[in-house]
């Protein structure tokens, strides 16, 4: 069931869902949260069909919070409101209201979604792209207690990655980090069956995903080790090498949907490590809606600090191995003069 509402308030769109609830015999509001999405027009779809795909798990209100922009000084100056609300099978197994704010409106987000926040209940606010650099300043971020970005998305993920490291506050967090979650269970489980003392890391990505950092911040933190990055072709996290005192460990995937684990006087075994989609990626984060401090020690860590731990590690292993057949000609080239230079005297006796 949709309703569309144009030039309308806040007061009207709550009285549209309770006159929809009625119509399709579901009087009752059975939502668990309030998820707030703040996005633009061309990546509302996307975001709000992997909401709804996350709402079978957590049914939600969902908000879709869209700023369009005026083009002309009269249409700046006024504001608008538009509305559509979806319940029933259109909004999956929650209610679903899009909002577009036109003119002065669209500075003052936070008023007309106030009044549509499920009481008594959670809120989640969720940028798919444009996130501000200081979530918890927001107007909109404000009001919730789980305030979830996406590097990934943003034109310099590496920079904004460092700039929320300096604005955390308790509650943010980043589908960058939630993206590794497979990874760090993965490695975590691969220790767990060696009794073995990590001495360093190597983590291969492609270029500018901040996965590929925070993985190498999270190994550096809770290992205290120093951490190696490298780049790959991808797609996304390629290979994670820990050298330990019992042998290397190594988690690889090549194609982004089946790794294979190696661990030292085990066999090699496959290991399902896909890429996965936003609506898995939303559904883990609204599982837990307490501060990660995981992500947050891993994240104040710092690119910086990081850096400066890897560069006081040994050569890379293909520089090491390349050292070594260097070292190899060399020996050999020696030792082959040294045996021409015995046998040198018998042949000019010979010839005598």
């Amino acid at each position: 069931m949709k309703t569309d509402l144009t030039d309308t308030t806040s007061s009207k769109i709550n009285k549209a869902l309770v006159l929809g609830r009625r119509a399709i015999g579901t009087p009752a509001v059975g939502m668990v949260l309030t998820l707030v999405i703040v996005t633009d027009e061309e990546n509302a779809y996307d975001a709000l069909k992997a909401a709804n795909e996350a709402s079978r798990e957590h049914p939600s209100r969902t908000l879709v919070v869209i700023k369009r922009v005026s083009r002309s000084p009269r249409d700046r100056a006024k504001a608008r409101l538009d509305a559509e609300v979806r319940l029933g099978a259109d909004a999956s197994t929650g209610e679903t209201v899009v909002l577009r704010l036109y003119g002065e409106v669209v500075d003052h987000a936070q008023s007309v979604v106030l009044p549509l926040l499920l009481p008594d209940a959670p809120v989640v606010v969720w940028w798919p792209v444009n996130a501000p650099t200081d979530p918890a300043n927001d107007p909109l971020g404000a009001l919730a207690q789980r305030r979830v970005t996406d590097t990934y998305a943003a034109e310099q993920p590496i920079q904004e990655l460092t700039e929320h490291a300096d604005a955390y506050t308790p509650g943010d967090t980043d589908l960058s980090w939630t993206r590794i979650t497979p990874w760090r269970s993965m490695l975590a489980a691969a220790l767990d069956q060696v009794a073995c003392k990590v001495t360093s890391a190597a983590v291969e990505g492609e270029e500018f995903n901040p996965s590929v950092e925070l993985l190498a911040m999270w190994l550096a933190d809770r290992l205290g080790v120093p951490v190696r990055r490298s780049k790959s072709a991808g797609p996304g996290l390629t290979s994670v090498r820990m050298e330990t005192d019992a042998g290397p460990i190594v988690l690889d995937r090549p194609d982004g949907s089946l790794a294979t684990l190696s661990i030292q006087g085990q066999p090699d075994r496959a290991v399902a490590l896909k890429r996965r989609e936003t609506a898995e990626l939303i559904a883990e984060e609204l599982r837990r809606l307490d501060p990660d401090d995981t992500y947050a020690s891993a994240l104040r860590f710092g690119l910086e600090r990081l850096d400066e731990e890897a560069a006081t590690t040994a050569p890379e292993p293909e520089a090491a191995e390349a050292e070594v057949v260097v070292v190899e000609e060399v020996t050999e080239t020696a030792e082959t003069s040294r045996r021409a230079a015995k046998k040198a005297p018998a042949k000019k006796a010979a010839a005598k």
